[in-house]
């Protein structure tokens, strides 16, 4: 039996800061940053789902996944 993994699954929903909507750029930057953040806690995995309407970010999962690939080991 494989041994347990705990993670991190990101939707990819427009971000908010104090009411102001974040742009798509900020949102996506969080993204990595959230990325970051999993593995420096020890997380095993990050993962996006991939959603192709308005207030979602991640339809290119594999761009998001790459970006968050180069700022992580």
């Amino acid at each position: 039996m494989a041994g347990l993994e705990f993670g991190l699954n990101s939707f990819g929903d427009v971000a908010t800061d104090g009411g102001r909507v974040l742009s798509d750029a900020e949102t996506l930057r969080l993204m990595v940053e959230e990325a970051q953040l999993a593995e420096s806690v020890g997380l095993d995995v990050f993962s996006v789902g991939e959603h192709y309407r308005e207030g979602m970010v991640d339809s290119a999962t594999p761009v998001l996944l790459a970006a968050a690939a180069q700022a992580t080991s």
